[in-house]
């Protein structure tokens, strides 16, 4: 794939081929990383990387923790009369008045590389056309308007046209399948649907158990395309007029409606507000660090959180200029998009790059990424290999971050101002106050394993879980926290360590091994590309703990070369904290949104019923 930027006219123009990558001094890694997965022994120091100076937004970790206050924030955030907000309004309309409307806002490259460019001004008018179309369709504030689409220009502007009428935005992943296109849109009682022809079909097998569904409009359709009661996006819009006030919303009225990817049970509706803006604001200048100079690609779907908060919303408000690609992954093309476009801030996932990684450090050294300054990682756990493998082959260190669906902001961070400590989470950000707690919400000592858990307050944390308000209720079962569901530990300089999901926790020979430590120690061996890890029965131990892996391509499987994989990890972890089975997989089931289903793998390895697999990546 070449990025080939269309002018207006339909003609093109590319540019040239930039190879000659140079590899930048990557050796700033010092000590060595704990042995022991839950503590940090007294005269061991953990493997830190510390970073060249560089001029960050958040500049002072310490004293900001200490001073700020969301409150003093909200001078960050535009405001209407009587304190009404609109997450819209701060995201595209305030762009007008501040000097950035003929500013690109969003760089479109589709599967062949084609791109197209949208100033802040042209989503402007483009959202106007389509919320005052909306509006003449029926739809009002409180009512439900899901975006079924790839990742192309029309579901970046649908999303802010929903907010600025006041609807509930609802993003759909576009691999969804019908079965999780029901569940959710049943549950939602979602009134339009915004989506293509060829998305389209999924819906149709399913519209007569849609009794809500009042509206389907389809982009890049004809009228003579449309069966009976859909309407044609381009028509609708045409003749609507390029401007539309944004509707003064209460800072708690609901701003949009994800479903969680339903890795432990039925997908849930997650709500949140407008007044999440303020948190998404705030994180994205600390976290992503974004100047106004700066490309930044999120290459998150939308149909996710981190794809609507900081592929959209965040960085939106602070007036970057973002990219989305349509395409598939593929090594080459996402490093050619970087190197065209000259992307800057790089947001991905820890499977990307576990793939990339995989790809080989040649597909790097093809091209220049040069314009990169800061990457960063979220969705799982990233592995202190693969932070190590950024150094080498990109000449920057990969910064990991911490929160989830339903906090709907970052809350942990290895801030671009702090040191990283490989395969820790960071510190929590200024105005969050996170904790490791027992059972009893007790706060436990360093080092100590136990419950992550959040203080509430943070502006962006869900307000309620869609018609099931006893959901909601269990995230609060800890009085005074929100909790997680996550088991992690905090070392003595105030960093935290994801251990496991609650339940993932694998106990064996009683010792408590966190899936994710031994999934890291199995893919720093050069032959494992991919791990996920489970604790099986054992009738001796309790547990053992089983691995199934990926292997490196070209390498050829022996029981010598199996062995050799045990031994690494026991010297890399500890003698209990090895998988005493191995077995190998092409390919790992995960979640659309990349994570490994170790849950399916626990119920395939057992025999036990897989549960909800509507979020399972088939491809």
């Amino acid at each position: 794939m070449k990025v080939v930027e269309k002018d207006p006219k339909g003609s093109s123009s590319s540019g040239s081929k930039n190879t000659g990558h140079k590899a930048k001094n990557a050796a700033q890694t010092v000590d060595q990383l704990s042995t022991e997965p839950h503590k940090t022994p007294k005269g061991v120091r953990q493997e830190i990387i510390k970073k060249f100076p560089v001029r960050c937004n958040l500049e002072d970790y310490e004293t900001t923790y200490n001073t700020f206050s969301w409150e003093d924030a909200k001078r960050e955030i535009s405001y209407f009369a009587g304190g009404k907000v609109n997450a819209a309004y701060n995201a595209v309309d305030r762009h007008l008045v501040n000097g950035r409307k003929n500013k690109v806002a969003l760089y479109s490259v589709d599967p062949k590389g084609d791109l197209t460019k949208f100033t802040f001004l042209e989503i402007y008018e483009a959202a106007n056309r389509l919320g005052n179309a909306l509006k003449s369709i029926g739809i009002k504030k409180g009512d439900r308007v899901f975006v079924f689409l790839p990742r192309v220009a029309e579901l970046y502007i649908a999303t802010i046209a929903i907010a600025k009428i006041g609807a509930i935005a609802g993003p759909l992943f576009s691999a969804f399948g019908p079965d999780a296109l029901r569940d959710r849109l049943q549950d939602s009682e979602a009134k339009v649907v915004i989506t293509n022809p060829a998305l389209k079909d999924k819906i149709d097998g399913i519209k007569k158990e849609l009794p809500d569904l009042e509206h389907i409009i389809v982009v890049d359709a004809t009228e003579k395309d449309l069966k009976n009661g859909e309407l044609c996006y381009n028509s609708l819009v045409a003749n609507q007029s390029t401007e539309l006030k944004c509707e003064p919303m209460d800072p708690e009225d609901p701003l949009y409606l994800l479903y969680t990817s339903g890795t432990t049970g039925k997908p849930k509706g997650v709500v949140h507000v407008h007044n999440d803006i303020l948190g998404q604001h705030m994180t994205t200048k600390w976290v992503l660090d974004l100047k106004d100079d700066d490309i930044y690609w999120c290459t998150a779907d939308p149909g996710w959180v981190t794809g609507t908060v900081y592929g959209i919303f965040g960085p939106w408000s602070n007036g970057a200029s973002c990219v989305s690609y349509e395409g598939r992954f593929d090594a080459a093309s996402w490093y050619q998009v970087i190197d065209k476009l000259k992307v800057t801030v790089w947001y991905t996932a820890p499977t990307a790059l576990r793939m990339l990684m995989k790809a080989g450090d040649e597909a790097v050294y093809e091209h220049s990424l040069a314009s990169l300054r800061h990457i960063l990682s979220v969705g799982e756990p990233l592995n202190p290999e693969v932070v190590r493998w950024g150094m080498k082959v990109y000449g920057l260190p990969i910064h990991d971050n911490w929160w989830q669906t339903e906090t709907g902001m970052q809350l942990i961070a290895n801030l671009p101002c702090n040191p990283i400590k490989p395969g820790s989470m960071g510190k929590p950000l200024p105005g969050v106050y996170g904790a490791i707690v027992d059972d009893d919400g007790e706060e436990l000592e360093a080092g100590e394993l136990g419950r992550l858990v959040v203080r509430p307050g943070w502006p962006a944390m869900l307000r309620t879980v869609w018609r099931n308000e006893p959901k909601f209720h269990e995230y609060f079962k800890i009085p005074g926290w929100y909790f997680s569901g996550d088991n992690a530990w905090k070392d003595e300089d105030g960093y935290f360590w994801f251990v496991g999901r609650a339940d993932d926790v694998i106990n064996t020979s009683g010792h408590r091994v966190g899936p994710f430590e031994v999934e890291s120690a199995l893919v720093e061996h050069y032959a494992v590309a991919e791990a996920g890890v489970i604790g099986k029965p054992d009738h001796e131990r309790g547990e053992i703990i089983k691995a199934f892996i990926v292997m490196s391509n070209d390498v050829k499987v022996t029981d010598e070369l199996i062995d050799e994989i045990k031994e690494h990890c026991k010297k890399t972890l500890a003698a209990h904290a090895y998988p005493r089975e191995i077995e190998v997989k092409e390919t790992l089931p995960k979640t659309r949104s990349g994570k490994i289903m170790r849950r399916l793998l626990k119920a395939w390895e057992l025999g036990l019923p897989t549960g909800d697999m509507s979020s399972l990546d088939d491809d």
